[in-house]
């Protein structure tokens, strides 16, 4: 899961970035509407968790204009949005709801809020089927659980963000430029093996019959075994 945090306040946004990231999420940083502007019209992201009051405009409209259209959406796919800010009246909160926000959290505020937060609004996407299944693999987004023929295997969080993306795109061809895309943030470098490394320790807790192939020049696809 991909997650754009747009706040102005930069040692705030940091901190909401790397508790993220600690929970296996890619997570890009705005701070300012402009900026996310630009980042929205070009990455596929599934969750902005976004300050109100911006130097350069409104939250606000940025999350209005999210809702109607304005901004070119990925495939079709809007994120959800998870407003931040220090305003509390009950006014501010209907009006940020109407805006078209997802949820809204008040500052201060304590991280496990937000994450859980998050992690509810995300839960959203797969709500008719939360648990991805693959042949014997089987994944819940909502427990962090992975199971190959009723085994537990304990993956890492990038590990896991990587198979469920693999298992939500079954049978596709996936490159290394789209996985880095979708499961890591803006800060990996394209030129490392990060990827390749990911996908080798993956493998190896999946075991064998090895589900997850490379295809020649073209990059790694996940199938399932019989």
């Amino acid at each position: 899961m991909r997650v754009l945090v747009v706040e102005d306040e930069r040692d705030l946004a940091d901190a909401i970035a790397r508790g993220l990231r600690r929970q296996g999420y890619a997570v890009d940083i705005a701070l300012g509407s402009g900026h996310a502007e630009e980042k929205l019209r070009s990455g596929g992201y599934d969750l902005a968790v976004l300050d109100w009051n911006l130097p350069d405009g409104s939250g606000l409209e940025l999350c209005r204009r999210m809702v109607v259209g304005d901004l070119p959406s990925f495939e079709g796919h809007r994120p959800r949005v998870l407003m931040l800010t220090a305003r509390d009246d009950i006014d501010d909160r209907v009006a940020g709801l109407d805006a078209g926000a997802d949820d809204y959290l008040v500052k201060p505020f304590a991280f496990a809020e937000l994450a859980a937060r998050a992690r509810a609004l995300l839960r959203r996407e797969d709500a008719g089927n939360p648990i991805l299944t693959v042949g014997d693999i089987n994944l819940d987004p909502a427990r962090f659980e992975v199971t190959r023929g009723g085994v537990s295997l304990a993956l890492t969080a990038k590990e896991f963000s990587l198979l469920e993306y693999l298992m939500a795109h079954a049978g596709e061809v996936l490159s290394q430029e789209t996985l880095l895309e979708h499961v890591w943030d803006e800060m990996a470098d394209p030129f490392t093996n990060t990827v390749r490394v990911t996908v080798s320790n993956l493998r190896k807790k999946l075991g064998d019959p090895q589900p997850l192939e490379t295809v020649a020049g073209r990059g790694y696809v996940l199938r399932a075994q019989t």
